[in-house]
């Protein structure tokens, strides 16, 4: 099966090729014969009902400094692709959400992989809350005197963004810490939405793990370790990533979640686990393959295409 695919992502100058899931996939799809396009959103253009982008051919190459080669742009009618995938990062601003509006004319005639529509309906902090017995006490809210009560309750706290990526944004406030009014305030300035409060997990010093699921099934899992004298164990800023299994929690959430990932089309899907805790479901542009892969000796973009190609067929 050769298919016509297109990669919606981030400038490819600037991505780290020995960390990105988006490199690892589209060298996959390469090999497997697949046709590659890459634009990034703001190409994007809608008229008469027809979705376009500027893009340009691509051919991806394991190779540092010289990874990628890109043919002339060109405008490419995204629904005579068979397959998007929507691979930008976070924030999820209107931006985001605007392009996925946007790949909705196209989808499913053209497969966007995750499904915009469920993307969109499924912001990584929000959509958790729908397995709420799942996660360790959690508050969203805007309201001060909620957030003081909740404190009062669980003492040790996380703060973070509602709608934060890479552990930008997320404060560990002690119970006797005199910084969270302030806090709050700042948040109060820089924020129109409710923010994230919850119970911390001592466990996180451990590590956060994170677990991918392919086509709402675990595939794979790797321990991100906290920096010395940090709260947040994303390898953006600073968490170690070291080998990993999955423990019994971890099976019992990934049962509990798949079967509602894959009805919604979400195929390829990155949690957060602590202590046994559920904390983030990551549906954008989930990352941790290359780290997966190194440590287990397996190749889960593979695993990532063959559900993709298995929904297009």
């Amino acid at each position: 099966m050769s298919l016509a695919v297109a990669i919606q992502m981030d400038p490819i100058e600037s991505i780290n090729i020995e960390a990105d899931s988006t490199f690892v996939l589209a060298l996959e799809a390469q090999r497997r014969g697949h046709t590659l396009h890459y634009y990034h959103p703001r190409a994007l253009a809608l008229s008469g009902g027809r979705l376009t982008a500027s893009a340009r051919p691509l051919r991806v190459r394991r190779e540092p400094g010289n990874h990628f080669t890109l043919g002339p742009p060109a405008i490419l009618d995204l629904g005579t692709q068979d397959v998007v995938l929507m691979r930008q990062d976070p924030p999820f601003d209107m931006a985001y959400i605007t392009a996925t509006h946007l790949l909705e004319h196209i989808h499913p005639k053209t497969l966007v992989v995750n499904d915009p529509v469920h993307v969109r309906n499924a912001p990584e902090k929000l959509f958790v809350t729908r397995f709420d017995h799942l996660m360790p006490p959690t508050l969203i809210t805007a309201d001060r005197a909620a957030i003081l009560e909740f404190r009062d309750r669980h003492k040790d706290l996380i703060l973070k963004p509602l709608f934060g990526n890479g552990g930008a944004g997320v404060f560990h406030i002690r119970e006797d810490d005199e910084n969270l009014n302030a806090l709050l305030e700042q948040f109060t300035q820089l924020y129109r939405e409710p923010i994230v409060v919850q119970r911390y997990l001592p466990a996180v010093r451990q590590g956060d793990k994170r677990i991918i699921l392919i086509d709402g099934v675990a595939a794979g899992v790797i321990n991100r370790v906290p920096a010395q004298g940090e709260a947040r164990s994303n390898m953006h800023v600073g968490g170690r990533p070291e080998k990993a299994a999955l423990s019994p929690d971890d099976r019992a959430i990934c049962e509990a979640i798949g079967p509602e990932l894959k009805a919604r089309g979400l195929i390829f899907v990155g949690i957060d686990v602590i202590g046994g805790k559920l904390t983030e479901i990551n549906v954008t542009s989930p990352t941790g393959i290359q780290e997966i892969n190194r440590f287990d000796g397996v190749r889960l973009e593979e695993r990532v295409w063959e559900a993709i190609e298995a929904r297009r067929a």
